[in-house]
This record gives structure tokens, C-alpha cells and sequence, in this order.
């Protein structure tokens, strides 16, 4: 760091990185790998020194030996930001070397990680569409993959790339049928049956898919099938009831009898069905809808190619009995749950297209889904492209036009930045400062100054608080105001929530008039409000009384501190939504009117993102909601949903209505950020 300080030489720059990422690699500790990583990406912030760590892409990546997520999710970002074309090859090696390790690895993380891992090399296909033919046989071999995450986040992967890249459209529906039948989650046949229907055009790709239909489903009708192989089990027991019984003795001392084909059947029946036909088995008929789709984009393509009506109506009447088949077995009674009736609906529709075959429904089948998808595309790509340049706007600190300050020449109420450091320390400490929040220097890391004693105390105090991942540092500041030698004074400190002090300041001895730094840790074991209080004690050189006692000020550690704002798209968002067992419900109680007034005040007080579009929430039409979500910097998630309306037979005036719904993973995070919007909502309403 003080290397980088000093010189901006790209060979100080380059020694500096190099030494951070040695420091990573050799450092156990999970803190400071993040702290030093984030050091690294600062380096990257500067143009200049981003062109020299553009050559170190890959010493960066192996810090993803380390066993974290989360600097494996940092050290593939950083790494993503930097690599060129002239390194993105090897980059993609190695991805594809971390994808092979975490085949047969059991781990916690390991699911995630491969998600991380499939994000990356999508972002390098996007960026670097020259590898995109090398990366996509490794993506697919993901579909047959029990993770479910990284398998879908692969589909998403494969359907950008088969629209964008027509040239690999043929690779990529070959794939997709060699992993078809390998495939094990429903939501992944779903989507791949979605892409193979949209984007499968020869005769030969279409036979080929349906076959694998076929083979997906078993047996048609479905229903009769299902009938005949519950009455040949029944038939099977009858014969087998002469099979070997064994005794068994239960709790209460009486004999039971088992056979042992009992029980075997329902499971071997379970085992044998083919994996289409058991996921509407057990209900999920979405699927029947969206295989309904696919067949039906499948026959109007197969007529629009082959001349022969024979063989036209041959496709057309099997895709119909498929169907129909789904719509009885749906409407039999044997699955768990019947079908609902928007699936009922939808595959209707497509058997009427079918039946009508008119040039409109074909339009609208195999060209208009197509268009929806590549405008969603370019949306994205849009939304990513202005996020792109926002980051990339520096602003400018200095114009070159501004007055030159002299602080002799400068009266108090115009001072700037050319301020008295100590004054202005001091008048933080105390509170005292009249700087504007927007100031840099307010809101600089002076705002983490607390006065811990007061000025007539024989010691003064005061504390920088600052905090890093896993846990604060205090610098604490300790002033002697007495003409005596102060011997063996010790700062003693306790803590109030999940923290812990990590080692007991050393006595000192202290001159008259002298001052000293004393550093104390405090880890952080998750992300809610925490108080540190304590006292200091001393001897008086050559008195006899008792020890002394300065009773110290609490330093009140704000979960604010901890919260930055993050991005994840709905699928996650839902995901983690259900999974999180803690939720704090605050009901909205403010005098702001206005409904985007409100919510920007909740983004700001929170420090959260907005996830729902900015299209989303234009118009006024007396009713919001919205997502929001967070990262705590020790990588813990929060979540909340703002539904918030204005009832039409109100005044204009009056104030919005609803509620924030908050989740998270720990009952701290949830309570905490609720506490923090409960009383910023108050404070809202009393300053209006």
C-alpha cells in the first residue's frame, strides 16, 4: 500500500499486486484475504494501474485454491474486470479445471460455487464470443447435473448464446440431445424442451426430438399404461403371496408378519417411470404445457419443410395424442394432483392450432416467441450497458477553474477542506460539526470518531471506530490532562451482542500531559447492532489510594456499518425468499404522501438495492411494491419487500399505508434492519 502511496510506476504497481496476491494465497485467514482482495480491486479502479494488473489475471486466479466463497466470487469478478483477449484463453482453461474439481467434491459451497464458476465463463462467452464454441460443450455437461442452480443458470446461458451465435445453433442442439435424456430436474426438461422446440429446424433434428419425447414419457396413452402396470402388480402380489415371510416382534411384545414383497412394488414402480411421466405423476403439469408448446412449434415446422401431407398428418396426429394423453391423465385421478386448469387451457390451445394449422397461429409460434426473446435480450444487454457506463463516470473533484483556498486568508463559516484536521477532529468527536451530510469531509471516516470521556475528566478519550470484514478495529485515542505520572492505566472493554474482544489492551504508563494510541480488536460474528462500553482505571504515581476510574462512553456499532447493496435477478431473489426462516414485518408509519418518496427514503436509510425495474414503478396509480436486497459485508443476505398504497378516497396529502416484509437468514439481521427502519420512520416524520 505504501508502495502504490508512493509511486505510480507501473513497476511499483505491479510489485504491489504481486504482493497482494502472494499475501492471499499464503494467508489463512479468511478476513484478511477479503481486505487484501479488496485492495486488489481498488488498484483496478485506477486506469493507469489497470493496464498493469490486466497482465496478472493469472496469478489472480489462484486465490480460487482457497475453500470461501466469497473470495472465490471476488476473485472471479476482479478477474473477469481485467482479462483481455490476450489471456482469455488461458483464463477459460483454468475455469474449466475448477468445473472438473467440483464433480466429485462434497462440499457445502460446492453447488454455489459451481453457479460462480457457470456465471463467469457465460460473462467471458458474452465478452469473448470467439471462445464461445470451446465453452459451450463444457456448459451443457451441467444439465445433467443434480445441482439445479448451476444447471439452470447453463439454460440461461444456452439460450442467449443460440440466438446471438446462430453459427453454433447446430453444436448446440446436438448437445442438448446427447444430455437430453441424462437430465434429472423438472425445471431443466422444461427449458431445455422450450429451447429444442424454438430453435430445432431440420427434419432430422425434429424426429430426433420427438423421439426423445417419446422415450421421456413411455408409453401412450398414458392413463391405460398407468392402469395396465397396477393391475399386473396386483396380478405379480397375488402370485408372489407365497413368497417368504419373516416374523417380526413389535414394541408392545406382539407379532407382526411382513412379506417380503410388500413393499417393493410402489417403489420399483416409482423407479421404472420414465421421467416426463413421473413429474406429471406427481402434479407438475406445467411441464405437459410447456412439451404441449414445444410440439406444437415442432409440427407447424415439420409441415412448413416436408411437402408429403401423409407424413405431415403422421407428426401432427402423434403430437395431438400426446396431448390429449396429458389432458387425461391429468383429468384420471391417478396423479397426486390433478391438472390445473390454465395447463388444461393452454394445451387445448395448442391442439387447436394443431387441428386449424392457420398462418397466423404459425406466425406467432415460430417467429414472434422468438422476436420476445431477442427484445428481452437486448433489454438486458441495454440495462447492463447503462449500468456499465454509470460506474465508469468519474466525477471530477477538481475544476480547473476553481478559486485557490488559503487558510490564513479564509474566515470559519467559508472553510473547506483546507480546515484545521485537529479542530475538525475534535468537533466530530463531540458532535458538534455543522458539515452538511453531502460533505466530504463530514461524511469521511471522521464520522467514525466517539468521544469516550468528557473534557473534565483527568483522562480524555476518544475512539476511531473502524470495521472491517469479520470484525472492528479501535483506535482509541487517550489523553493524560493531569501533571501526574499515571502508571499500569488500562483500557477495559466488554461488549453487548455478538461480538467478542479478541485480546485485552496492555497496561501503560503514561507521562503528564502525554498522550497514546491503544488499538483494540473486536471480531464480529454476524451482522446486528452491538454495543462496546467499558472504563479505563489507573494508578497515581506516588499516591496510596485506590485505583482510579474513568467510566467510558458505549460505542454503539450500527448495522448500517456492515450493509452494502448487491444485485441478484428474480429467480434467486424467490429462492432465497422461501428459504429464509426469520421475517420481521414493519408496518409503514410516516407522514411522507408520496409513494416513490417513501420508497427512496426506505433505499436510502437501509443502504439496499432496488431489484424492481425503474419502468416498474412509474405511473401513478396509488399502489407500489417493490424488492429490495443487501449483502452484509460478512456475506450474509437480506431481503425485503415494500408494499406500500394510497387509498383512492384519501387526500392527496395523506400518508402512505402497508408495510416492509423483511428476511433473513438470522433473527439479528432481521430485527436489526427492522429496528433501523422503524426509527428512520419516525424520524421522517417528525422532520416534516
Amino acid at each position: 500500500g505504501t508502495l502504490v502511496t508512493l509511486s505510480s510506476a507501473p513497476t511499483a504497481v505491479k510489485a504491489a499486486a504481486s504482493c497482494y496476491i502472494e499475501l492471499i494465497i499464503k494467508e489463512s485467514d479468511n478476513n484478511v484475504k477479503l481486505i487484501v482482495l479488496d485492495r486488489l480491486i481498488a488498484l483496478k479502479e485506477v486506469p493507469a494501474h489497470e493496464k498493469v494488473l490486466q497482465d496478472l489475471v493469472m496469478d489472480i486466479l489462484r486465490v480460487l485454491s482457497a475453500p470461501d466463497l466469497e473470495v472465490r466470487k471476488k476473485t472471479l469478478t476482479l478477474a473477469l474486470d481485467l482479462v483481455s483477449s490476450r489471456n482469455i484463453e488461458e483464463m477459460v482453461l483454468v475455469l474449466k479445471k475448477e468445473v472438473v474439481k467440483t464433480n466429485n467434491v462434497e462440499h457445502e459451497d460446492t453447488g454455489k460455487y459451481r453457479q460462480l464458476l457457470v456465471r463467469t465463463l457465460h460473462q467471458c462467452c458474452i465478452k469473448f464470443q470467439d471462445i464461445a464454441a470451446t465453452i459451450i460443450p463444457v456448459l451443457i455437461e451441467f444439465l445433467g447435473d443434480q445441482n439445479e442452480l448451476a444447471a439452470l443458470d447453463v439454460l440461461v446461458f444456452v439460450r442467449e448464446a443460440i440466438q446471438r451465435f446462430e453459427s453454433l445453433r447446430g453444436l448446440i442442439i446436438s448437445k442438448l440431445q446427447e444430455i437430453f435424456p441424462s437430465i434429472k430436474a423438472m425445471k431443466i426438461h422444461r427449458a431445455a424442451l422450450w429451447i429444442l422446440g424454438e430453435y430445432c429446424e431440420t427434419n432430422d433434428d425434429i424426429q430426433n426430438v420427438m423421439t426423445m419425447i417419446r422415450q421421456a414419457l413411455g408409453e401412450i396413452p398414458i392413463v391405460d399404461d398407468e392402469i395396465k402396470k397396477a393391475a399386473g402388480e396386483v396380478a405379480d402380489d397375488e402370485m408372489q403371496s407365497g413368497g417368504q415371510v419373516q416374523k417380526l416382534v413389535t414394541a408392545d411384545g406382539t407379532y407382526a408378519t411382513q412379506s417380503a414383497f410388500s413393499s417393493a412394488p410402489s417403489s420399483a414402480k416409482k423407479e421404472e417411470r420414465p421421467p416426463m411421466r413421473q413429474y406429471m405423476m406427481d402434479g407438475d403439469f406445467f411441464v405437459g404445457a410447456a412439451l404441449a408448446t414445444t410440439l406444437t412449434k415442432l409440427a407447424l415446422k415439420y409441415i412448413a419443410n416436408t411437402p408429403d401431407v401423409k407424413r405431415q398428418n403422421s407428426l401432427v396426429a402423434e403430437s395431438m395424442l400426446i396431448m390429449a394423453a396429458i389432458i387425461h391423465l391429468g383429468k384420471s385421478g391417478l396423479p397426486t394432483k390433478p391438472i390445473t386448469d390454465d395447463d388444461v387451457d393452454r394445451i387445448a390451445t395448442c391442439l387447436k392450432v394443431l387441428a386449424e394449422k392457420t398462418p397466423l397461429m404459425g406466425e406467432i409460434f415460430n417467429t414472434d416467441c422468438r422476436q420476445s426473446l431477442s427484445l428481452m435480450l437486448a433489454a438486458k444487454m441495454e440495462e447492463e450497458k447503462e449500468l456499465q457506463r454509470a460506474s465508469e463516470k468519474r466525477t471530477v473533484k477538481v475544476q480547473a477553474d476553481d478559486p485557490i483556498s488559503f487558510a490564513q486568508l479564509v474566515n470559519k463559516a467559508e472553510m473547506g477542506a483546507t480546515e484545521n484536521m485537529f479542530e475538525l477532529t475534535l468537533s466530530q468527536a463531540l458532535g458538534m460539526s455543522g458539515k452538511k451530510d453531502g460533505d466530504p469531509i463530514g461524511a469521511s471516516k471522521l464520522n467514525k470518531v466517539t468521544q469516550l470521556t468528557g473534557f473534565s475528566d483527568p483522562v480524555y478519550s476518544e475512539a476511531y471506530v473502524n470495521v472491517n470484514q469479520f470484525d472492528i478495529v479501535l483506535d482509541i485515542l487517550v489523553v493524560n490532562q493531569t501533571s501526574d505520572t499515571l502508571q499500569n492505566l488500562t483500557v477495559e472493554l466488554a461488549t453487548l451482542g455478538d461480538l467478542k474482544l479478541v485480546e485485552k489492551p496492555t497496561p501503560m504508563t503514561m507521562a503528564p500531559h502525554d498522550f497514546c494510541n491503544i488499538k483494540a480488536n473486536v471480531k464480529v460474528a454476524s451482522t446486528e447492532n452491538g454495543i462496546i462500553f467499558g472504563n479505563i482505571v489507573y494508578d497515581i504515581s506516588g499516591a496510596g489510594s485506590d485505583r482510579n476510574c474513568v467510566v467510558l462512553n458505549d460505542i454503539h456499532i450500527d448495522i448500517m456499518d456492515y450493509i452494502v447493496p448487491a444485485s441478484c435477478d428474480d429467480t434467486e431473489f424467490r429462492q432465497m425468499w422461501a428459504e429464509f426462516e426469520w421475517e420481521n414485518k414493519v408496518a409503514v408509519n410516516t407522514n411522507v404522501s408520496d409513494l416513490a418518496e417513501f420508497l427512496q427514503h426506505v433505499i436510502k436509510i437501509t443502504n439496499m438495492r432496488c431489484l424492481t425495474p425503474e419502468k416498474a414503478l412509474k405511473g401513478d396509480c396509488g399502489f407500489m411494491a417493490a424488492n429490495m436486497y443487501a449483502k452484509s459485508i460478512f456475506g450474509e443476505n437480506v431481503l425485503a419487500n415494500l408494499s406500500i398504497e394510497k387509498p383512492a378516497h384519501l387526500s392527496k396529502d395523506s400518508p402512505v399505508q402497508g408495510h416492509i416484509r423483511i428476511r433473513a437468514k438470522s433473527q439479528g439481521m432481521a430485527l436489526s434492519m427492522g429496528d433501523k427502519i422503524n426509527l428512520s420512520q419516525k424520524s421522517i416524520g417528525k422532520g416534516q
